[in-house]
């Protein structure tokens, strides 16, 4: 979630609850927002103002100054430093039960020792053919377009006639009145007229296509090359049943620690390191993690050189290898039965092009040498306890995210 994101969630939740912001209080949640969750402060101010027998209409900034004061006093006084992750006392108390347990790893796919492309039209085209063949039997599974004809087959199909086609849209033009959609195959292309007296509901899905998005058009034939749309159908994934471990071993899955930068939520994470040495945490989450097996961490371990303008003002570490060596210092703290998989974001020592190897050892060598890791590429599959996880950091789906209609 961006900082934007979180202001504004925070904002809402202070009008929701029936207060509002003065201005200088507003600058300094949006200070806030910078290094932490500014709905964690709010949700303090409200509950404590809720407490008051005089409650004010207006929030001011000392009042949240101090509110924020109060709690990282609190925070010093709770949290033992980093070299002191372990007591007598706890160890007496935690009596993990993943450490009596095998670990059962297997790793199902990696893509870091079968990348070998080059970047050149021919592989870029046969990436888009593949990915168009591999879509289009996922769509012939279902009955309603088992008779999808190729696309230059419908062209020669009477006027009028219904035709199902199977393309990847490749323009959309709109207008006020009227939505055309581009679509090709392996062999031609066509037109598609989404008419304004469809459903609201067929019109809102032509809306939300996306360029090179794989789609089966129900429709009527035109005139020339033009086909006039009834419905569109989308691949589907079939639904699975979650399948559970035979005893009860546990994953904790994290991302985006971002190690080196100033905003790593250094003092979370501690925490999170205590949690799982069973000093953190009430009798239920102690439980939770005795039984934790597997620590898989889905990339943007560290913040990265150069990933975006400006970034070196906004790090704490400013050498690649010495963030790599800062997380490799906090990963050591993590229990030795407690197996890490890890795989690379877009923050990492790792190429940008999807699918991305694993996080090269000469970049990230104290992370290798600090303890056992499965140390794998994105995306990959992983078999933990016979439960099988796809591991993807997720970088592609802003690109989506910024195309995709409101």
């Amino acid at each position: 979630m961006s900082e934007g994101e979180r202001l504004q969630k925070a904002v809402s939740f202070t009008i929701e609850s029936g207060y509002q912001l003065d201005k200088e209080a507003f600058e300094f949640l949006n200070v806030v927002a910078k290094t932490e969750d500014p709905l964690y402060l709010m949700e303090e101010a409200v509950r404590k103002i809720r407490d008051l027998s005089q409650k004010p209409l207006f929030i001011d900034r000392v009042f949240l100054e101090t509110m924020k004061k109060e709690r990282c006093v609190e925070e010093e006084k709770q949290l033992p430093s980093i070299s002191s992750l372990t007591t007598s006392e706890s160890r007496k108390s935690f009596r993990p039960y993943a450490k009596d347990v095998e670990d059962e790893v297997k790793v199902l796919v990696d893509p870091t020792k079968k990348i070998c492309t080059t970047g050149s039209i021919k592989e870029y085209l046969e990436y888009f053919q593949d990915r168009f063949e591999r879509l289009k039997k996922i769509l012939r599974k279902r009955m309603d377009v088992k008779n999808a004809v190729p696309i230059s087959v419908a062209l020669k199909s009477p006027t009028k006639s219904k035709v199902n086609i199977i393309g990847m849209v490749t323009e959309k033009i709109e207008s006020k009145e009227r939505l055309f959609v581009k679509i090709e195959d392996i062999e031609s292309s066509a037109t598609v007229l989404v008419s304004p007296n469809l459903s609201k509901e067929i019109i809102a899905k032509a809306q939300s296509l996306l360029l090179d998005q794989v789609i089966c058009v129900k429709a009527i034939k035109g005139n020339n090359d033009l086909l006039i749309a009834k419905d569109f159908i989308l691949p589907e994934v079939p639904q699975k049943t979650p399948h559970k471990a035979s005893i009860p071993i546990y994953a904790a899955l994290i991302s985006d620690i971002h190690v080196g930068s100033k905003k790593f939520m250094e003092k979370e994470f501690n925490r999170f390191l205590l949690w799982l040495k069973g000093e953190k945490g009430n009798e239920k989450l102690r439980n939770i993690a005795s039984h934790t097996k597997y620590l898989v961490i889905a990339g943007d371990i560290v913040d990265g050189i150069g990933i975006y303008p400006g970034q070196m003002e906004e790090l704490a570490i400013t050498d690649i290898y010495e963030q790599y060596r800062e997380a490799a210092k906090l990963l050591e703290h993590v229990p030795e039965y407690i197996e890490i998989i890890i795989i690379p974001g877009n923050h990492d020592a790792s190429r940008k092009a999807l699918p991305q190897p694993a996080i090269p050892k000469e970049y990230a060598e104290p992370l290798y040498e600090a303890r056992k890791i499965y140390s794998l590429g994105s995306p990959s599959t992983v078999s933990l306890h016979g439960v099988e996880l796809l591991l993807f950091h997720g970088r592609s789906l802003d690109d989506i995210a910024a195309v995709a209609p409101n």
